[in-house]
């Protein structure tokens, strides 16, 4: 059964809302009352030293040591503490409201999480359950997920293109709408779970935004309407069917939520418009995980960009989410092994997530959808909005210059790395390898040699590229149209990772 939602008086949140931000509960805030060492371990999971220093800094601030303790560490607080805490409105009330909750040693323990989160732009409050680690025993059923690391990864990857209408559609506590909020006229955020819009609904009310909150699953509270631009973190979790928690699990089985969802977009996404949604994808044993990927987008004419960050064994991919559950040790082994036995059953090798980009064209561009399906795992590449934006506009740049005009081109490079790879023989270091590698580019790295270094190192946007290929051809004693049909793929290919551009 659901619980009572919380947070249901505006003027309660507004009070709250006043009396953390007169504490100094903000991200700079909390990092200068813990120090860099505690601020720093908090960050990664480790609790205590954070404990300590509130102590140490409650002196100085004890309204702030307090709110961190409660909000942040899960510790349970003194009545009068609290009191102080929240000037404003009576611990009664954020009893009553939902917030904090008494024990039975007569203190006052947070029953929600709220937490200073910021971003380049501005400093936000954001509310939502507290975690498995903050709490005993295993969370609700409707449990509402805070920041986390996949939110992170989608808000992050995001195109920051201003926007009249755009879709968040399983906005859970609000994490994707918030920073949605700077470059949108107008947010529609959608989610079957009611408490994830009771909380959404308070995040966005203590930040100051007005979203257009929606019960539903996938597109049906917005059937019949388009958007410029459509994100999703959605419960993509795969697996036999179950519903244990609406978080995590879809209620379908397989990953046929995530095919669902984006065989709807088009039908939702105006021209133009972009769409990017965090997926998990089965991999089969007698399969590659593009087919299955591919198969998604066949028939939605949209041009995509998949990009897979991580392969995941059954093994580690049940244990994964089995360790955020809070379940006893036996509910997680019942559990694990019925899960892994319907990934034997149904021939699952893996489990593959990643980022999925798609654009719909504008009416009158032709040709096919272009779809690139890649695996892109290394550490510093992961897709951000520049990069997702670049590369589609790359791609574009691509379909739309022929080789006659991109011949007729003055090209520039992009900031590089020449990385050589060489071996020891018997006349010294022996090259065998080069690539060029654009730092912070995911899967930005091309293979070169003799030739295409030195194209590479004459782009410098001050002649054409044709120009160039005939002192090479000159140079190289080789005929220059020949020399052309041969590097033009080299040059596409360095342009579609942002390794070339033309100059303006």
């Amino acid at each position: 059964m659901s619980r009572i939602q919380p947070l249901r008086d505006e003027d309660v949140v507004d009070r709250i809302g006043a009396d953390l931000r007169s504490a100094g509960y903000t991200t700079d805030g909390v990092a200068d009352l813990l120090g860099d060492t505690a601020n720093e371990a908090l960050g990664r999971g480790i609790w205590w030293p954070a404990l300590h220093a509130t102590a140490a800094g409650a002196a100085a601030n004890a309204r702030l040591s307090s709110l961190v303790r409660l909000f942040l560490l899960g510790a349970d607080e003194p009545e009068t503490a609290v009191a102080e805490a929240f000037p404003s409105v009576t611990v009664d009330v954020l009893v009553d409201n939902g917030v904090l909750e008494r024990t039975d040693a007569g203190e006052v323990r947070a029953a929600l999480d709220i937490r200073p989160h910021a971003d380049d732009a501005r400093e936000y409050l954001v509310v939502s359950d507290q975690d498995a680690a903050m709490r005993s025993g295993p969370v609700a059923r409707d449990h509402v997920l805070g920041i986390g690391g996949a939110s992170i990864s989608l808000a992050r990857a995001v195109i920051r293109a201003p926007a009249r209408r755009v879709l968040d559609i399983g906005t859970g506590c609000g994490i994707q709408a918030l920073h949605l909020d700077a470059h949108s006229d107008e947010i529609v955020a959608t989610d079957t779970n009611a408490r994830a819009l009771a909380l959404a609904a308070a995040t966005a009310r203590l930040n100051g935004m007005r979203w257009d909150l929606r019960q539903g699953s996938l597109f049906d509270p917005v059937a019949g309407e388009r958007f410029d631009l459509i994100v999703s973190n959605p419960p993509f979790v795969v697996g036999a069917g179950e519903q244990d928690y609406i978080y995590r699990d879809s209620g379908v089985a397989g990953d046929a939520l995530c095919a669902e969802l984006i065989r709807r977009i088009p039908e939702h996404l105006n021209p133009g418009g972009t769409a990017q949604i965090l997926a998990n994808w089965i991999v089969p044993t007698d399969a590659e995980w593009t087919e299955r990927v591919r198969g998604w987008l066949a028939g939605t004419g949209l041009d995509a960009w998949v990009v897979q960050r991580e392969l995941a064994d059954p093994v580690s991919y049940i244990a994964l989410w089995l360790s955020d559950a809070g379940e006893s040790s036996e509910a997680v082994a019942q559990r694990g092994a019925q899960w892994l036995d319907w990934f034997t059953e149904s021939d699952i090798a893996g489990i593959g997530m990643g980022l999925i980009t798609l654009r719909r064209r504008i009416d009158g561009e032709a040709g096919e959808p272009d779809q690139v399906v890649e695996e892109i795992t290394g550490a510093g590449e992961e897709v951000t909005g520049h990069e997702a934006e670049a590369f589609l506009a790359r791609r574009h740049y691509l379909r739309t210059t022929t080789d006659a005009q991109l011949l007729a081109a003055r090209l520039s490079t992009a900031p590089i790395f020449l990385e050589e790879q060489s071996l020891p023989g018997e006349q010294g270091w022996q090259q065998v390898s080069a690539t060029v590698r654009r730092p912070g580019g995911p899967a930005a790295v091309l293979g070169v040699d003799e030739v295409s270094r030195a194209l590479l190192a004459g782009c410098r946007g001050e002649v054409p590229l044709a120009a160039l290929i005939e002192l090479l051809a000159d140079f190289h004693g080789v005929d220059a149209d020949a020399l052309a049909e041969a590097a033009l793929p080299v040059v596409r290919e360095a342009i579609g990772r942002g390794i070339l551009y033309q100059a303006t």
